[in-house]
């Protein structure tokens, strides 16, 4: 993933850390060396539903999306919608494609690497949805700029939905839950943000929302790691 400096997208520096973990293993090396080429993201030109899907279809996109849980929940749930899911860890990567060969979803398109440079080609108003769940926190003050709630990404998340559309925030980090909220405030505000918060109440960011799938990661961070975690859902205006 990237970020912005100083809010410029024509200026971007590295937002992830490493994109290699343990060896794959033998049939997930078989499914990146295979399927990873059929169905991922053109690496240059737009990215649009008629171009990945052959049709024009609601389009959504997941930044960072871990193993694909979440992606694969939702596109199967949704099977008349198209799904781009980005993520720099070829180990995630790895798991992602094996929901899809394993539940059958050709309505999913993967980018192994930088979230927004993918997401920098997608024409604006073009995006009914986009996830950010539980990503990197980067908790050091001197990090923060490398975190994906920033007003660089934000501002490019809110430009590529469409009126209505919604973004969709997670996290089980308290420093990087202040952080989003204070960032948000400025997107957030009547009268010049792009976004409205939807929210009725300490329940609405406390209980997972309908539609939202726990993820293996969100499972760990409550049950071993004993961390609240937050749903967050904003409406673009």
């Amino acid at each position: 993933m990237t970020a912005y400096k100083d809010g410029d997208p024509t200026t971007l520096s590295r937002l992830y850390g490493r994109s290699v973990g343990k060896p794959l293993r033998a049939r997930q090396q078989a499914l990146v060396d295979d399927l990873l080429p059929k169905i991922s993201v053109p690496d240059e030109g737009p990215v649009t539903a008629e171009r990945l899907f052959g049709e024009d279809c609601p389009l959504h996109f997941e930044i960072g999306f871990g193993g694909g849980e979440h992606l694969a929940y939702r596109a199967d749930l949704l099977p008349n919608h198209g799904f781009i899911g980005a993520e720099p860890f070829l180990n995630g990567v790895a798991q992602a494609l094996t929901h899809v060969e394993e539940q059958r979803l050709p309505n999913i398109r993967l980018h192994a690497g930088d979230a927004l440079e993918v997401l920098s080609r997608v024409p604006d108003g073009a995006l009914t949805m986009v996830y950010l769940l539980h990503p990197d926190p980067w908790p050091k003050a001197r990090h923060a700029k490398r975190r994906m709630m920033n007003d660089g990404p934000v501002r490019m998340i809110a430009d590529k939905l469409k009126p209505g559309g919604e973004f969709r925030f997670g996290t089980d980090h308290p420093v990087y839950l202040r952080h989003a909220l204070m960032v948000m405030r400025r997107f957030t505000d009547p009268q010049t943000g792009p976004f409205e918060w939807v929210v009725d109440g300490p329940a609405s960011f406390q209980q997972r929302p309908s539609g939202w799938c726990q993820t293996r990661y969100e499972k760990k961070a409550r049950e071993q790691m004993g961390h609240e975690v937050w749903y967050f859902r904003y409406r673009r205006k």
